[in-house]
């Protein structure tokens, strides 16, 4: 076994994970796996530039990472940055920053790189022949890859919880006209996946990434989060729509007082039920997968 860290830097958050990988099944045990919303993407859909505070939260959060991996003596580590950092002109402030304070340089992967990381980590443990559409629903971007054992085709496209909340949201709870915005923007995106990738010829829906994981939550009716609960839950098509529609009536207070909602998703938690619901309806899925593995366990396996 290699003790490995992977970090994975997106547009709402940063996460990590400590494993001990067998390179050659793909075993994995996990030591150590925590996630810290920071917002780095805030405003680049705007500006196209990482805000000062931003990047100083994330750097905080950089700091406490080095911490653990140097406490637990992870042997590799492998820091991957996806659509925020893509997108933004001054990405050597943020390049120059993670390095000096954890000694490796962010890898700003593309999204098919990010797609190939998110469907291996996710589709591990599952077993069965049935072709598998794996959806990873960012703070900036979503990723759609098709395949069973190995990928067959992937996209990733500019719709995230994060991004749609920016551009259209003004009001809470949003307007009419605020959430048609978001789903115009959504199936535009859709059309545009599925020219790459076959989304509607999957026999499986695997969900991914914070949006899923809490309108599976609030599904389950979950007293409070719970990781082992959620994974590899189902959700019916229609609980899908049902929690998207209880949040989409919810203030922003009300949305605080649901035990599984992160603070740092109250905001745009609404935008991503909304990408979940319409991929839902899109692919014609009954149910939805959830799983807490993605790219997080794609990049600790690569790294091993």
């Amino acid at each position: 076994m290699t003790r490995v860290a992977g970090i994975d830097c997106g547009t709402n958050s940063i996460r990590l994970l400590v494993a001990d990988v067998h390179p050659e099944t793909g075993e994995l045990i996990e030591l150590d796996r925590r996630m810290t919303i920071v917002r780095l993407g805030q405003g680049v859909d705007k500006t196209g530039r990482l805000a000062p505070e931003a990047l100083e939260r994330t750097f905080a959060a950089c700091r406490e990472y080095a911490e653990v991996i140097r406490e637990l003596g992870a042997e590799r580590l492998r820091f991957v940055a996806t659509s925020a950092s893509r997108d933004a002109e001054n990405r050597a402030d943020f390049v120059n920053g993670v390095v000096e304070i954890l000694g490796v340089e962010p890898e700003v992967i593309t999204g098919d790189q990010e797609a190939e990381f998110s469907f291996t980590g996710a589709t591990g443990e599952l077993h069965g022949d049935d072709r598998r559409l794996v959806v990873d629903i960012g703070g900036g971007s979503t990723e759609f890859v098709v395949g069973n054992k190995h990928v067959e085709a992937a996209r990733s496209v500019d719709i995230g919880c994060v991004r749609l909340t920016e551009r259209h949201v003004r009001h809470d709870p949003p307007t009419a006209e605020e959430v048609a915005a978001i789903r115009a923007d959504v199936r535009a995106a859709l059309d545009l996946a599925a020219e790459a990738v076959p989304i509607d010829t999957a026999e499986t829906l695997v969900g991914l990434a914070g949006s899923v994981t809490t309108v599976a939550a609030i599904a389950l009716g979950l007293p409070e989060y719970d990781s082992e609960k959620v994974h590899h839950s189902r959700i019916s098509a229609e609980q899908v729509a049902e929690v998207t529609e209880r949040l989409l009536a919810s203030t922003h207070d009300e949305r605080a007082a649901i035990p599984v909602v992160h603070p740092g998703r109250v905001d745009v938690i609404i935008a991503g039920a909304l990408v979940l619901r319409e991929i839902v309806e899109r692919v014609g899925a009954r149910e939805v997968v959830v799983s807490e593995h993605d790219i997080l366990d794609g990049i600790a396996l690569s790294v091993a």
